[in-house]
Order: C-alpha cells, then structure tokens, then sequence
C-alpha cells in the first residue's frame, strides 16, 4: 500500500495511507475511515511513524472583500498562508491583524487554535466560521460549498482554544472564515515590546517590529524544524502569583481583564529552571527563546516528547505549576490528549 509523507513543521518522519486536497479530492473521501485535518502541520506534533487514515489538506483559496459603514469584511479561504494574508491585507490598507503576524500556518488552522500574540486574538475579528460536517451523509454535506455556519459565540474561543478541539474535534473540516476589520483602526501597543512604539504608530510599523522580534526569538522552520510555542502561557489565580513573586519579584504575569487570574510567561518558567538550550536525545529547548522546543538532527516524536516531559517535570519542581502544550499530538489512530500523553510517557 502506498504511503504519503505527512508536511509537518517539526521535520519529524510520518506518514499516511492517503492524502486529500479538499475540495478538488473530495470524492476521494471515505467517511468510513479515520481521519485527519492537518492544515500545513505547524502545530502538529507525530508521536508515531505513521497516521493509520487520510489526512485532509484544504484547498480553498478564496479572497474575497466587501464591506459595511463601520467594517471591511474579509471573507478568507482556509488554505490561505495566514502571514500572507496579512501582507496582502496591509497592502489594501486594512489593519488589525498586524500584531498576529509570521505565526506559522494556513487561515484554517487560525480559529481552531485562537491564534494570538502581542495581546490580539484571531478570535476578536472572526465574525463566522463556514465548516464542513466530514460525519455527515452525502446528502447533508455539499463538495463544492461549506454545510453550514457557525457564529464566533458557536466557535466558543478561549485561550489558544475553540469548539474544534473539543466537541468538534476531527470532525468539522474549516472552509473559510468571515472577519471584521474595523475601519476606525486603532493600535493595539498594550505589550512590550510594542509599547515601546509611540501612540501613533501605524499597522506597517507594528507589523515590521513584530516581525522583527519573531525573527529574532523564534528559528525559522525552514531551517531548525520546531513547532513554535511549544507550550501554552499557564493562567493562574491573581492570589497564587503573588505567592510565587514573594520568591521571584521578576516573575512576569499578565491580568486577565475582569478576572481574578493572571497569565504567566511559560518561557520564563523554563528560562529560569536552567533548560534554555538542554538537549535530550536529538531534541532541544532552543538557545533564544525557552518555549520552542526545535529537532536538532533527526529526533521522532516521541523523543520531542520524552523532553517536554521532562521540562513539565522541571517547572512544576520548581514553580508548582504544570505547563500544558500547544502543540497536538497526533498517534497512529488520530489525535490524543497531550497531557495525559506525557502522563503516561516513560523515558
């Protein structure tokens, strides 16, 4: 049986018994058989060899612009390069996206996660998501057009969190979204280091540092395979922060607005338990910037794994805190849940 290389940001080996380009390859599609949506695999991790089904790629490339008194509303194809979109947005003159720029992926993988950066959410713009049910029968479900809507309420985004990774998990295949694009634009320069740039400063020049420091930070995929942000910054209540800056006063946190949490800096947790640069096997904590985790050589998932195990391990010994991953991770039979992954990891 054939068997197809999987596209993955990590450069790790893993295969799949099919590829689908949807909507071109639809009717390729076997409702009978598991599964996969891997988007350009930025934030895919394969802890396996090999993925057990079809891997659905989206090949929409819809770019289409309207627009209301108050909105531009941008209607995007969920196969679009997400940083490119930006550009091309910026080279029409709408802003609001520019803070979310050169994070790695397509435009569909955008809401499943809830993208963010530099105090902006993909979810402050998403006006709908156009999905497809991959569960439903022929009848219900078109190849040319999307089945049906969901609102931003219906998405219920959180913190690098949607519906599509839980109840709609590697069901719903993104079509396309709809967003908002204000046309009273105003920048958004609450975190360092664009608050370093004055009040007037516009989208290209936010664009332009934010590009800059992610530069600097974070290792070009093409070049040191990683996944960006290995882990999400952990939320914790205002009280236990205020605990933990008794013993470490630089400890950086960030209020949740009208909630009694903070959001804590994970790279810092790691940078400060000594990891920044710690090797295991052919896996490494990147020298620049403690939240990436990057495959030196030739390491599997599993090795990428046994070390965010072990980093887990460090910043609770330390902090008493659990980081939990950004990242999917993807076994032979489909998608499984990280922590519990790592849990129950022996290395």
């Amino acid at each position: 049986m054939t068997a197809y290389s999987i596209n993955n940001t990590f450069a790790v080996d893993a295969d799949a018994s099919q590829l689908i380009l949807w909507p071109e390859q639809a009717h390729l599609f076997d409702r009978e058989k598991a599964f996969l949506i891997a988007g350009s695999g930025s934030n895919l991790l394969f802890v396996d060899s090999c993925f057990d089904g079809q891997v659905i790629l989206s090949g929409n490339q819809t770019f289409r612009l309207s627009e209301t008194s108050e909105h531009y509303v941008v209607e995007l194809g969920a196969g679009l390069n997400w940083h490119q979109t930006i550009i091309r947005l910026l080279d029409l003159g709408i802003y609001g996206l520019e803070n979310l720029a050169l994070i790695p992926g397509t435009v569909g993988a955008a809401p499943v996660q809830n993208i963010g950066a530099y105090g902006v959410e993909f979810s402050d713009f998403c006006y709908q998501v156009d999905v497809i049910d991959l569960s439903a029968t022929e009848k219900q479900t078109s190849c040319d057009g999307t089945a049906f809507t969901l609102s931003n309420e219906e998405c219920q985004f959180g913190y690098r969190d949607s519906v599509f990774k839980h109840k709609l998990k590697q069901r719903y295949l993104i079509h396309q979204v709809t967003l908002h694009l204000t046309k009273n634009w105003q920048a958004n320069l609450n975190y360092a280091p664009l608050n370093q740039l004055n009040l007037d400063a516009s989208a290209k020049q936010i664009f332009d540092l934010v590009c800059q420091v992610r530069t600097q930070k974070l290792p070009d995929p093409n070049e040191i395979p990683n996944a960006g942000s290995f882990f999400k910054n952990p939320i914790i209540s205002t009280a236990e922060a205020e605990k933990l800056k008794q013993s470490d006063p630089n400890l950086p946190v960030y209020p949740i607005l009208d909630s009694d949490q903070v959001k804590v800096a994970a790279g810092y947790l790691i940078d400060k338990t000594g990891l920044k640069g710690f090797q295991l096997g052919q896996a490494a904590i990147h020298d620049k910037q403690a939240l990436v985790i990057v495959n030196n050589a030739k390491a599997d998932g599993k090795q990428i794994a046994e070390l965010a195990k072990y980093v887990r391990l460090q910043v609770f010994q330390q902090y008493g805190i659990w980081l939990e991953p950004e990242v999917r991770f993807i076994r032979a039979q489909g998608e499984v849940d990280a922590v519990a992954f790592l849990d129950a990891l022996d290395y």
